[in-house]
């Protein structure tokens, strides 16, 4: 089996790839390895093409290439929450919470992820027309091996942009750096509170995988279950994993952020969410109707959540 993931030096979808790498999906009978295709709609386009087996991105995003939900299904969460960082320029001196920072300022965004930033600064009273709010893509992450998060925080570096919205990696090293500063992480309070609700990464396998081959889909959720309780049990696992897979500075700072998101690491995905993340992709216009819960999760395994 073919598992993608839109960037590879995410704590976010690192659980994904940590089952790979600590041996999870094999001890479950699975032979799964790991490959990072970019942007996110790109991945869920393989998926729905059949070019992978299961993803490891973002749950709003499937709609990018899965209308309503149609034909795939959320198997677990990898953590819980909207996971993207806002990270201005540290000399510019702004406050934590303040999302007027962004007035007048070009903002680093990753395709489907910019979807997210959007709908929290328009809640949170920013207009982006009239406050010349310019959200693009960062330079320079369209190789095959980059990572958006560490891409975004070396083009804040090199004074390209004014700010990003990217994972906790990248925000990271731009705060390690002294180059940026955590101006809105929705998960620990900043922001409107609705947006903890508009996504959280997951596990994804297609409706016709899930149909048809239901045990490789159960052995999967309980690999990523299994993966998230030894991070939790030992961070340090982290740090092994980022030497195999990473450049040694992003190595050295994994665990640290891994750790920081290990109370996020839980398998559920709750029908809050859902709810919240359907509300927001109707008011996006990435989908034109209610969808039932169970349309969009494989409730099936929820029991192996617990």
């Amino acid at each position: 089996m073919r598992l993608a993931v839109p960037d590879l030096i995410s704590n976010s979808y690192f659980p994904s790839v940590s089952a790979v790498e600590l041996g999870d999906f094999a001890e479950q009978g699975l032979d799964v390895s790991h490959e990072l295709i970019f942007p996110v709609d790109k991945c869920y386009r393989a998926l729905r093409d059949g070019e992978v087996d299961l993803i490891g991105g973002s749950a709003h995003a499937v709609l990018s290439a899965f209308p309503r939900w149609e034909g795939a299904k959320l198997l677990c969460s990898l953590s819980q929450g909207m996971y993207w960082f806002l990270v201005m320029r540290a000399d510019e001196g702004h406050a934590r919470g303040d999302l007027g920072a962004v007035r007048g300022k070009k903002i680093g965004a990753a395709p489907w992820v910019d979807i997210g930033l959007k709908r929290m600064l328009r809640e949170g009273g920013i207009d982006i027309e009239r406050d010349g709010v310019d959200i693009a893509p960062v330079p320079g992450t369209t190789g095959p091996r980059v990572s958006f998060g560490v891409t975004a925080a070396k083009a804040l570096e090199d004074g390209l942009l004014d700010g990003f919205w990217a994972n906790g990696m990248g925000a990271e090293i731009a705060v390690t750096r002294g180059v940026g500063t955590v101006v809105a992480d929705v998960r620990r309070g900043d922001g409107p509170k609705p947006a903890f609700n508009y996504t959280q990464p997951v596990l994804v396998a297609t409706e016709r995988l899930v149909a048809e081959r239901p045990d490789d889909a159960a052995a999967a959720v309980r690999a990523i279950v299994s993966t998230q309780q030894k991070l939790k049990q030992d961070v340090g696992r982290a740090t092994a994993i980022g030497e195999t897979l990473f450049a040694p500075d992003e190595a050295k700072l994994i665990a640290r952020v891994v750790e920081r998101d290990l109370p996020f690491y839980d398998p559920a995905i709750g029908e809050g969410l859902v709810e919240g993340m359907i509300a927001f992709a109707r008011d996006m216009g990435i989908l034109d109707r209610a969808v039932a819960y169970d349309r969009v999760v494989a409730t099936e395994f929820s029991e192996l959540w617990a």
